[in-house]
């Protein structure tokens, strides 16, 4: 790392806990509670009776952590992780500054409305402050440095094991402060609302502000666009987008034989298992899949305070990306779902289908199929097309069912299956003989 962007990294990431530490500050003066990490030194410091302040807590806390790391990492320690105790130190003191001098220039009245703006604005500048450390990429606090190493170490999900020791700091500061106090104290309803406001706002900024202080090479992993792999190709792919029951699977599979190219569907899953190291059934249980569900997004959200993980569903979007991309580079084939269509749009000899159906047809599909009982075969429907939706919505920003997205869409239920992948086949040579 060169000497200038390691001092202009250093300054961002000093920059951030300053923002950060006076976030949490005026998150104390809510007296709502505060963010999980600083729950155990808020209570404590009410345990002491001030003797110890919340950012000496804070520090020990942290110190704590390190140690953990530590422990955990073994012979992967870096010893550029020793600036996390400069750091921790920093954002103590940060915190105390703040908490003490810059705080008697404000007074907040003790009203609901007052207490909430303040717990509001207080996680808004914890949020940037954090965004600054993220950005700077130089080293994670303890705290996410220990799960970190954790999650390394014996394979735990790092976005689920921060869930659980952000509601471990809360609880053991609440069991801390009955025992000790005899009431509950420096927890309340505030705690788990800036919890989880912080971390959507930080995803928020990380998302929409472009910002590099790293100094690193950075190349946009959205090449959707490039036509570059695919210039010198003569390839063709067909890719199939379809409504779950309408056959999509096996008009691909008599498109591709009568073509006499390649075929894939769930062999995709079996490339994207060797690929990424993850096994074939944990790839099949996940891909594809994304929903509105506010735990999954309170499960994401925990990565927007790293640089270093992504959330394994899109670690598997980019990955099956690649493949894709590559595919279609070295042969021509069909291609089913995996938003293939989006990834490849710009491949010029990409012939792209939706496939859907009507209901019975469907229904009627999914009962022989995929051996699905009539009660639970429309709710099966129902759940895997917006399943699908919300996945193309996630990573394309298009809508799914959108025609116009496709070069053709054929209702399977009209024609039967082998009608259907014959009209495909009739249709993508006479685009083929338009386009030439």
């Amino acid at each position: 790392m060169k000497q200038d962007k390691f001092f202009i990294r250093f300054i961002i990431s000093v920059v951030g806990l300053f923002i950060m530490a006076f976030g949490i500050a005026l998150s104390l003066q809510s007296l709502l509670g505060t963010t999980p990490i600083i729950s155990i030194p808020f209570v404590f410091s009410f345990i002491g009776n001030g003797k110890i302040t919340v950012g000496q807590f804070s520090i020990l806390l942290n110190f704590l952590f390190f140690i953990l790391q530590v422990l955990f990492l073994g012979k992967n320690f870096n010893k550029i992780l020793f600036l996390q105790l400069l750091l921790i130190v920093l954002l103590g003191w940060f915190i105390d500054v703040n908490n003490v001098y810059l705080m008697r220039l404000i007074t907040v009245p003790v009203t609901f409305i007052t207490q909430w703006g303040v717990l509001f604005i207080s996680s808004l500048i914890i949020a940037i402050g954090i965004f600054f450390q993220v950005k700077s990429d130089l080293v994670l606090l303890p705290s996410e440095g220990f799960v970190m190493a954790l999650s390394k170490k014996y394979q735990f999900d790092f976005g689920i094991s921060k869930i659980i020791l952000d509601l471990l700091l809360v609880v053991i500061a609440a069991a801390s402060s009955f025992i000790f106090l005899h009431k509950l104290q420096g927890i309340r309803e505030g705690t788990i609302v800036i919890g989880v406001l912080v971390g959507f706002i930080v995803q928020f900024l990380n998302k929409n502000i472009k910002i590099d202080f790293s100094g690193k090479d950075s190349t946009s992993s959205d090449t959707a666009d490039s036509m570059e792999p695919y210039m010198q190709t003569s390839n063709f792919v067909i890719t199939i987008a379809r409504e779950f029951g309408s056959g999509g699977h096996a008009i691909g599979e008599i498109v591709a034989q009568k073509l006499g190219i390649s075929f894939y569907d769930s062999a995709l899953i079996d490339l994207t298992a060797e690929a990424s190291g993850l096994t074939a059934e944990y790839v099949k249980k996940n891909e594809q899949k994304q929903t509105h569900n506010l735990l999954y997004q309170l499960y994401k959200q925990n990565f927007a305070y790293i640089n270093e993980v992504i959330p394994p569903r899109d670690l598997l979007f980019l990955i099956q990306t690649k493949i894709i991309r590559d595919i279609a580079a070295k042969e021509s084939c069909v291609i089913v779902g995996r938003n293939a269509d989006y990834i490849l749009k710009g491949h010029p000899n990409c012939f792209n289908v939706f496939v859907h159906a009507n209901k019975t047809f469907r229904l009627n599909r999914v009962i022989t199929d995929y051996g699905i009982d009539l009660e639970f075969a429309e709710r099966e429907m129902e759940k895997k097309d917006k399943e699908r939706i919300y996945y193309t919505k996630h990573y394309t920003q298009r809508e799914w069912e959108d025609m116009k997205n496709y070069d053709m869409t054929i209702e399977s239920s009209m024609f039967g299956i082998d009608i259907t992948a014959a009209m495909i086949i009739d249709a993508r040579r006479k685009a083929l003989f338009t386009k030439s």
